[in-house]
């Protein structure tokens, strides 16, 4: 069974949008060096992160846009060749935070989430 464990959202200007959820879900931001820009952390406000708000460009530049919700799977290869196998597709490479592993993927119907995998 999957576990909603994170969600992000990809945009073409994270710095704008972080205001608006700060202003409106009273979140807090820690800002994440891309190399040239910062996406964000966002955690509620007793510290707990909820997820991050991204700039659609450098490693998220063909991310959708939009947010994507991160499923935690026992298998990230075993479910990704599920999808595939039951009508989905696999969105790009598989990426790495840590020993953790994901992978966006586009459901049947088109919508996209991740497919997370503790290491």
């Amino acid at each position: 069974m999957a576990d909603s464990s994170w969600c992000d959202i990809t945009t073409e200007n994270a710095a704008e949008l972080v205001g608006f959820y700060e202003a409106v879900m009273g979140w807090t931001k820690e800002a994440i060096d891309m190399g040239g820009y910062n996406d964000y952390v966002v955690m509620k406000p007793d510290g707990t992160p909820v997820g991050g708000i991204c700039h659609k460009q450098g490693v998220n530049a063909d991310y959708p846009s939009g947010w994507i919700n991160y499923f935690t799977v026992e298998s990230l290869e075993i479910a990704l060749a599920a999808v595939v196998e039951n009508g989905g597709a696999q969105m790009g490479e598989i990426r790495h935070h840590g020993n953790d592993s994901f992978c966006v993927i586009a459901d049947p119907s088109g919508a996209a989430c991740a497919l997370y995998e503790k290491g």
